[in-house]
């Protein structure tokens, strides 16, 4: 009687805590908060309503520290903060093998670099199942489980297995791979299935829910698909698909754009590089990122364009991330020898230096004031399911008049392609050219796209992502709401492009 009077609440599963654990000097723990969209976004939901945030602490195996720390942050918090315990072999064989050395590449359309080892499948199966039996001692049943990403693919068919009926919801923060690519997956089955044993599954773009649908009409033929695939029917339940983009939280960076410490940091970066067009590159280490090939296309554009030699300087940022990883490590070396070439080759004595490369993470307020300092954003993944960084630097142009230079492979050209200068980041010369381009932009121009480009981030903010799904998953039909626009390829710009390279 006493849970029936209890509000509905929100159950969000992800596979890290929204914190940060760290050992101190002593060998005790403490933890912060930690940073992002999704944080930002569902923290207020879970204050007001009531909930339980699940995910892994960031220890391996149980210490009975985390229990306490958990203890200390969840008062903090005022919600609950519920760990997931895993080993260490557990988190090489489900985070860093499957989900990040299969589905990670896979589903970034590079299936070459996959290791399909069995064992990694292992691993990922029982860590889902570990991930279910917390989910399962947390859930009441008129709570709403809301999923988050790639590692918990299977976590509503073990839910399901174990007797569930609540509400679950999934989100794909990533890109959902083509058929030709799915089906490299030796358990594409299976997956596919699992994501059928939830009540709603979310992607980034309409391209992702497409490459869904096919897998399922193709690998699946009992299932239904209905509602011009806004609905699936398939083993006696019917499943909701819909896009849902996800946002930023545009007032919080407008806000920190606009305040005196990071004014004067802009300016001082400016003040450094004067009298140059200052251009910035801001990724985790990855190649999914396709900084060499950017790296490439600068100096492409260098050649090409004398004009801009001395004019404009790269600022490259490059986060640390997974460089005990082989292939990682040897991209960080790769990026560092682009550097050094291209810094070799054009660098002017007592003057100009075309690329300050930066390797280090940044806090908030560094990374609000080099979007700021910067003229022209060069945003230019292989594969990304959104990237919120193209969006983050149009909140922070606060002075109206920056360019941002984005790919087509990023889930953010379809919201952004109006302002932005799309580029195909495999095309060297043509973003060399778009390098260009943006450069010599009339500040009208450069003022017309961008008040577009900072008018579709504000409009589709993080905080109505959070809104819409929660409604399509709970409340409206997913018919209520629009489609989100969809990205083609212009081939007309494309002709344009090669008649004025002939001519």
């Amino acid at each position: 009687m006493a849970e029936r009077d209890t509000p509905p609440r929100l159950l969000v599963v992800s596979n890290r805590l929204p914190f940060v654990l760290s050992r101190t000097a002593d060998g005790g723990l403490v933890s912060r908060p930690g940073s992002g969209g999704l944080v930002t976004a569902l923290l207020p939901v879970l204050r007001d309503r009531g909930g339980v945030w699940i995910g892994w602490p960031g220890i391996a195996d149980h210490d009975p520290d985390v229990d306490t720390a958990l203890e200390a942050a969840t008062a903090k918090a005022g919600y609950q903060l519920a760990p997931v315990a895993l080993g260490v072999d557990e988190v090489a064989g489900f985070y860093y093998g499957f989900s990040n050395e299969v589905l990670w590449p896979l589903f970034h359309d590079l299936q070459s670099l996959c290791n399909f080892d069995p064992a990694y499948w292992r691993s990922y199966c029982e860590a889902n199942h570990k991930y279910a039996q917390v989910v399962q001692a947390h859930a009441r049943a008129d709570d709403f489980v809301w999923v988050h990403d790639y590692q918990l693919l299977l976590l509503a068919s073990e839910l399901r297995r174990a007797g569930s009926r609540a509400r679950l919801g999934f989100f794909l923060h990533i890109p959902f791979p083509p058929l030709d690519i799915y089906l490299k997956l030796p358990w594409r089955f299976t997956l596919l299935r699992a994501l059928l044993d939830f009540d709603l599954i979310g992607f980034q773009t309409l391209r992702d829910q497409r490459n869904f649908l096919q897998c399922v009409r193709t690998l699946l033929p009992a299932a239904r698909v209905m509602q011009r695939g806004r609905r699936v029917r398939s083993d006696g339940r019917e499943v909701r698909v819909g896009s849902f983009p996800i946002g930023i939280d545009t007032g919080a960076f407008k806000r920190q754009a606009s305040s005196p410490a990071v004014i004067a940091a802009a300016e001082a970066l400016r003040a450094e590089l004067p009298n140059r067009e200052l251009i910035l590159g801001v990724d985790r280490l990855d190649y999914t990122k396709g900084i060499p090939l950017r790296l490439e296309a600068f100096r492409t554009a260098l050649r090409r364009h004398p004009d801009l030699q001395e004019q404009v300087t790269l600022i490259q940022v490059v986060v640390p991330s997974r460089d005990d990883i082989p292939q990682y490590r040897d991209l960080k070396t790769r990026i560092e020898q682009l550097v050094g070439e291209i810094n070799g080759e054009f660098t002017r004595p007592g003057g100009w230096v075309p690329i300050h490369y930066v390797y280090r993470a940044l806090d908030r307020l560094d990374l609000v004031a080099y979007y700021r300092a910067a003229h022209i954003a060069l945003v230019t993944p292989l594969k990304d399911g959104m990237n919120l960084v193209a969006k983050e630097f149009c909140a922070c142009s606060v002075d109206g008049d920056g360019v941002l230079i984005l790919s087509e492979f990023a889930g953010a050209a379809a919201q952004l392609q109006h302002g932005a200068l799309l580029v195909n980041p495999h095309d060297v010369e043509a973003t060399a050219d778009a390098i260009h381009q943006a450069c010599t932009l009339p500040q009208s121009e450069r003022r017309r796209r961008m008040a577009a480009l900072r008018r579709s981030v504000r409009r589709q903010d993080v905080f109505r992502w959070v809104n819409d799904f929660l409604e399509a998953a709970i409340a409206r039909d997913l018919g209520a709401f629009p489609l989100p626009e969809d990205y083609r390829p212009n081939a007309e710009a494309e002709q344009a492009y090669w008649d004025t390279d002939l001519a």
